[in-house]
């Protein structure tokens, strides 16, 4: 299907910050672009802003004023919704209210003729729903925009129950020319990504209820091991507790109540509180000036003076640890085993998704110590680990010596099921999984979405694979025997993967 030609008029309906970005988008591709608002002040905010924008780009050298101003030029102010008239797409991107928008679509069915194209650039109402009144839902989709517009590489094109299919591969062949990386979705809640990121905010919050570790410590371990741009903690501040909450509770009702997305009290405290983040200047962190940021629990420095590293079994993904090893100068005795190294007093294993106590009676392990999951050892900086009840202290202290070693900072926290980073990456897997079997998106847009959309250094399928088949799921099944909840049930497509024996990209 071939994209929207940039001879045919776009039109924007709400200036807001939204709206003039799309705006922006449509006007950098070469089209016109009717920019319409209620408030004649919002339609000039919105163009004057994408002026600045584009000014900036000009004076850092990234785009000629020539071209700055021909994109400005192109952007057409609109008083009257009549005015839209000669647009073949119009995207709307106002208030998230179902009858306003149903309205506004009606009023816009009417205006523009049969052949224009809708799109809703909501991100939580079903297109279906708004679809409903109109004459002809065929003619309505998705087209899911990113925050902040222009910068933001991911649109989601979803298609409602009507949705004609041709329509939707056209928009999202036009989302291609406009240099974006559109996924297609169906219409269900949350879509791909406030969907299956609810698990990244979901896990963190979780641990730090059952004190596990305190929020800079858990920041400090996704970005560190996990190689994600932001913690949950710091992203919840930066969007708004309101915002995160809001959505999450939306989820949450959609599902009907599936506890997979069940809100945090901790969130929801802070909302009651007014502690809504950067904006209020309070939420987990505080930004008031002058005030320091919390440092993460860091283990105290070890020494040992063990020349020797024993390698039992198949590391599998925590090989680069061994290499690591070797590069310092430890000798490596590799032997068979499963999966175990012992330093000193020292058992350490890749958590499983069981607590370090219960594994440690369950499989015979004197003096355990489980680490966490890292997107790359041979890279990380910091690693959590957890020790069992029966550990003693030597061999706890053995165990944060060898990956202090290897110039691995050690955040040594609670004995939690899963630890941080495999237990948000297995949550985040299993809700993309569930997409997939469900038909709202295929593996490849799950993953897409997610990076794009994101910034996730991976998308959670195809890293899942990188683990090995049956990790995720087997994680997933100790997660939900620990806690015997429903939120860590494990989709029936990874548990079809594990027996199969086979991934989700091959």
């Amino acid at each position: 299907m071939q994209a929207l030609d940039t001879q045919i008029k776009i039109a924007v309906v709400g200036a807001g910050a939204m709206g003039s970005g799309i705006a922006q988008v449509a006007a950098q591709a070469g089209h016109e672009v009717f920019l319409f608002d209620q408030s004649a002040e919002a339609v000039e905010k919105g163009k004057a802003g994408i002026a600045k924008q584009l000014q900036r780009r000009v004076d850092k050298g990234k785009m000629q004023q020539a071209d700055a101003d021909a994109i400005v030029k192109r952007v057409l102010p609109a008083s009257q919704l009549s005015e839209l008239a000669p647009a073949g797409l119009v995207i709307e991107a106002i208030v998230e209210n179902l009858e306003i928008k149903q309205k506004v679509f009606g009023e816009l069915e009417d205006i523009c003729g049969d052949q224009v194209i809708l799109a809703t650039n909501t991100s939580s109402l079903s297109v279906t729903a708004l679809g409903s009144s109109l004459k002809r839902p065929e003619r309505l989709v998705g087209m899911h925009f990113f925050n902040p517009a222009p910068v933001m590489a991911l649109v989601e094109v979803i298609h409602g129950l009507a949705t004609d299919k041709q329509v939707a591969e056209q928009i999202h062949a036009t989302a291609t020319a406009w240099g974006k990386k559109p996924v297609f979705a169906t219409s269900t809640p949350g879509f791909i990504v406030n969907r299956v990121a609810r698990p990244f905010y979901a896990e963190s919050l979780r641990l730090m209820l059952e004190q596990s570790a305190d929020p800079a410590t858990l920041d400090a371990l996704l970005r560190e091991a996990g190689n994600f741009r932001m913690g949950p903690f710091e992203l919840t501040d930066l969007i708004g507790h309101d915002v995160n909450y809001a959505v999450t509770c939306s989820v949450f009702d959609s599902y009907y109540g599936d506890f997979r997305f069940q809100p945090s009290l901790i969130q929801k405290s802070l909302v009651d509180a007014g502690r809504l983040g950067r904006k209020s200047g309070q939420g987990f962190y505080s930004y008031a000036e002058g005030t320091e940021r919390p440092e993460p629990a860091t283990a105290e420095s070890y020494s040992s003076d063990e020349k020797h590293l024993i390698v039992e079994g198949d590391l599998g993904i925590a090989q680069g640890l061994v290499e690591r090893c070797r590069e310092t100068g430890l000798e490596v005795i590799e032997r068979e085993g499963h999966g175990l190294l012992r330093f000193g007093q020292a058992t350490l294993a890749l958590t499983d998704g069981r607590m370090a106590t219960e594994r440690c009676v369950t499989d015979g392990l004197h003096n355990l110590v489980l680490f966490d999951l890292a997107r790359d050892y041979r890279s990380a900086t910091r690693l959590a680990l957890a020790t069992a009840e029966q550990t003693d202290i030597q061999a706890t202290e053995d165990a944060i010596a060898l990956l202090q070693m290897l110039g691995i900072q050690v955040s040594l926290i609670a004995d939690a099921p899963g630890l941080v980073v495999m237990r948000t990456l297995a949550m985040l897997a299993n809700e993309g999984a569930d997409a997939v079997h469900q038909g709202v998106a295929s593996a490849a847009d799950v993953d897409l979405a997610m990076k794009a959309g994101l910034n996730y250094p991976e998308g959670p399928l195809a890293w899942s694979d990188q683990l090995g088949s049956g990790v995720i799921h087997q994680v997933l099944t100790h997660l939900q025997s620990s806690y015997n909840e429903d939120r860590y049930r494990p989709s029936l497509l990874l548990r079809k993967n594990a027996f199969a024996k086979s991934g989700f990209f091959h």
